[in-house]
């Protein structure tokens, strides 16, 4: 007889056991999460006046005595389950500093607001996608490494040499992995300079900017085929009160556009000095977009913007080709990283900087699975709009899992594994994708009938 894969045995084995109906319950809780935290305790809701138990939870009456959670990583490669709905609360959270909403007044769509791209400068030529050929040149040439310095290709956008070097000797890989150790610094700066720049241009002292106007952004960062991070942001302009305020007269569109791109050209930063690769300036690229968001006309709105956010949160490392999703942690897991031979050069050039002792302070080792770049996806200001941290207290209200202001919880937890089990991973996977499969079924319902309302 034909011995039955291990994961359908496992499967069935799940299937069979009296709890399973239980344990489905805690599967589909958890949108079937590809990594579940396993967690065993219990809580209790006491009435704060009366001492009265109001409801009790205990992982002992659960299968397997433990309770699954939600492993919330935003890396579709990771967990899809958990990347969607980190992409949802994206969504909200971006949408709301632009529309309004989340306790954001709908007044924000009023105000001066930019969406910003800023990327990073040439560090040596590369391939490129397009309806053109990649790089023309009429006399040919070579580099001093006897490489051609012309492509006359028409590459793809999918072509496996687009964002490759076309000569690897000449490519600049430390100034690449330093600036990305800098990014952070020098956004840092760029909205310095912003304030700096709109105080400047109507005769304030730029340390009472805040007396009058507060600038507020939100901001994704992205790997190129390059490798190379640029960032995408929103930016808006309120009063001092932030949200709630209205900017002063003199707070326009067309005074925040050149504001950023006289701050863009301006700001920099140093890399500490080495004698293997002396002291680099870091600077933002040539190549930057601003571009007014609108309430009407033309223009891209607030909805298409925080889509496109969201989207790209919840890509990895790995997906975009730019590195891992896991710290490297020896020089052999740098040659075993399934990347190109560029990304691994930058891999190693981070290794290889984080081991000097002037770039300690980098920490380039510990980032050399992102290339040197050690910022957040995603970072907004405090005043732009909503957090992830209040999305997901309006779900679990949603959900009846809040407490009233007169309970008070009395809980006991304890970390006691995480994943599945063959068998449940499959199961777990079927309850995403019908999970899946509903949302996009109500999502079609809803928009056949805001069609059908629309004639």
């Amino acid at each position: 007889m034909r011995q039955l894969p291990e994961t359908d045995r496992d499967a069935i084995r799940i299937a069979q056991d009296p709890q399973f109906t239980r344990w489905l319950e805690q599967i589909t809780a958890t949108g079937g999460c590809s990594h579940p935290i396993h967690l065993s305790g219990s809580t209790t809701a006491l009435d704060a006046t009366t001492g009265e138990i109001l409801r009790h939870y205990n992982t002992r009456d659960q299968p397997g005595e433990r309770l699954l959670v939600r492993c919330r990583n935003r890396r579709a490669t990771v967990c899809a389950p958990c990347s969607r709905l980190h992409a949802g609360d994206t969504y909200h959270l971006i949408r709301a500093g632009l529309l309004g909403g989340k306790n954001v007044p709908g007044t924000v769509r009023l105000r001066p607001r930019l969406f910003v791209t800023l990327t990073a400068p040439s560090f040596g030529p590369v391939h490129r996608a397009g309806d053109d050929r990649c790089r023309p040149r009429r006399d040919g040439g070579t580099c001093e490494h006897d490489r051609p310095l012309a492509c006359g290709t028409i590459h793809d956008a999918n072509a496996p040499l687009v964002g490759q070097p076309l000569c690897t000797d000449c490519y600049d890989y430390p100034a690449h992995a330093l600036w990305h150790a800098h990014a952070g610094t020098l956004w840092d700066r760029f909205v310095i300079g912003v304030r700096r720049q709109l105080a400047s241009s109507v005769g304030l002292v730029q340390s009472r900017f805040s007396d009058h106007a507060r600038l507020s952004f939100a901001r994704v960062a992205e790997y190129q085929k390059r490798g190379a991070v640029h960032v995408h942001a929103v930016v808006r302009l309120d009063g001092p009160a932030g949200p709630t305020d209205e900017p002063p007269e003199w707070g326009t569109a067309d005074r925040l556009t050149d504001a950023v791109r006289a701050a863009v050209s301006r700001v920099s930063a140093g890399s500490p000095y080495s004698p293997a690769v002396g002291e680099l300036p870091l600077r933002w690229g040539a190549q930057i977009d601003v571009r007014s968001l609108r309430t009407v006309g033309d223009g891209p709105d607030g909805d298409a913007v925080a889509a496109y956010v969201a989207k790209y949160v919840t890509k990895g490392a790995s997906e975009t080709g730019a590195g891992t999703d896991y710290r490297l942690t020896t020089w052999s897991d740098v040659s075993a990283a399934r990347v190109t031979d560029h990304v691994r050069a930058l891999m190693r050039t981070c290794w290889r900087l984080g081991g000097l002792p002037e770039y300690e302070p980098l920490r380039l080792r510990a980032w050399a699975h992102t290339l040197g770049y050690r910022g957040h996806i995603l970072t907004k200001s405090r005043a732009y709009s909503t957090t992830y941290a209040a999305l997901r207290a309006d779900r679990a209200e949603h959900v009846g899992q809040d407490s009233t202001p007169e309970t008070v919880t009395d809980a006991h937890w304890r970390y006691v594994g995480s994943g599945h089990t063959p068998g449940a991973a499959l199961i777990a996977a079927g309850v995403a994708d019908d999970l899946a499969r509903l949302r996009e079924t109500v999502r079609e319902e809803r928009s056949a009938l805001m069609r059908e309302a629309d004639r």
